[in-house]
Parts: C-alpha cells; structure tokens; sequence
C-alpha cells in the first residue's frame, strides 16, 4: 500500500505543479499568484508523499530479506533517500517563494529572488531528482532479475523508463511521471502477490 499511496499522492502533486505553473522556469510570476493556494496544497502533499516513499523502500528491502546484495542495496538506498532529499529541497524552496509571493511580490521579482528560487527549484525537481529516480529504478531492476521477485518483463520495462529518465535533460516536460507510474506498477503486483499468498 505505501508503494501505492506515494504514487498517488506524486501524480497528483505533479499534475497541480503542472496545471498552476508554466512549464518556463523564466515566465512571470503572475500564473504563480493567482494559483498560490492550489500549489499550496500540493506542497502539502509533498512530505507524505516522501514517507509514503520511504516505506515503499522498505516494502521491496522486506520483500529482499536475505537474497539482498549489498553493493545494489547501497546504490537502491543511496537513490531512494536523495530522491527524497531533493524533492523535499524543492518543495522547501517552492514553499518559501510562495510565502514571499503571497506578501511581498514586487521585492522578491524585482530582486530577482523570484526567478533564481524557481530556477533552482525547477532544476532540483526536473533534473537531479529525476536522475535519483533513474538510478533508483536501475538498481531496484537489478535487484529484481537477480532474485526473481518480480516478474521478468517489469525490470525491462524499469531499465528502459530509467534510461529515459537519465538521458532526458528536463528536456520532456511529463517526463517525471514516469517513476510514480512506475512504482505504481510494482506496488500493484506486490499487493495482489500478498493477497493471492493469504488465499
């Protein structure tokens, strides 16, 4: 279920992100204002998305138990926790442009604070915590051919949607979608192996 609820808590930030934010880390601040209380919201979603996270993390090490190799394991959990880092680094600095929007616009644009925050926040998000995701999933595909805890055509479809993740340089503007879809996926199969186990 942790698999599941993170996945669904990041489709939804995402998609608000998307929706109340042009997609040019340059553009006016304008777009930004008007929707501040429908990306406050998903900023609230961020930190359970995080936990949800982090215990979808322990689910696939659980799942692991003594087949876990600790090279992989190092790399799955060194990706998974700065994945984490980043998003929550994003989120924190999204936040503080918000606040500052909400109460003191004209200072913080003409600073240029405005558009230096919302740089670093977009390039946090798009770029370093889309490659965490890619290197994430490249280890947790590893780690899954190598003990057949999944079935063999998930960890394919993982290195080739990691692959897009790593190569894309922000480039595709949903592209971040990818790994909650993903880890959706796997979550979906975890739990209906659990319940066909209980049957």
């Amino acid at each position: 279920m942790a698999g599941i609820i993170f996945s669904l808590l990041a489709i939804a930030g995402l998609l608000l992100f998307r929706f109340s934010i042009p997609a040019n880390p340059l553009s006016q601040p304008s777009g930004v204002i008007r929707h501040s209380k429908t990306i406050s919201f998903a900023l609230y979603l961020v930190p359970f998305a995080g936990i949800a996270f982090l215990w979808f993390m322990g689910v696939i090490r659980n799942r692991l138990g003594e087949y876990e190799d600790r090279f992989f394991a190092t790399v799955f959990l060194g990706s998974g926790f700065l994945f984490v880092a980043m998003v929550f680094t994003s989120g924190a600095v999204a936040g503080g442009i918000i606040t500052i929007l909400s109460h003191a616009s004209s200072s913080l644009i003409q600073s240029g604070g405005y558009a230096l925050g919302r740089a670093e926040a977009y390039q946090t998000l798009n770029i370093y915590a889309a490659k965490m995701a890619g290197v994430f999933m490249m280890a947790t595909c590893t780690i899954s051919l190598r003990t057949r805890i999944l079935p063999r055509w998930m960890p394919f479809l993982g290195y080739a949607l990691a692959l897009i993740l790593l190569l894309s340089v922000g480039t595709i503007e949903w592209i971040l979608m990818v790994f909650p879809l993903w880890v959706l996926l796997i979550s979906v199969y975890i739990l209906i192996e659990n319940l066909r186990g209980k049957v």
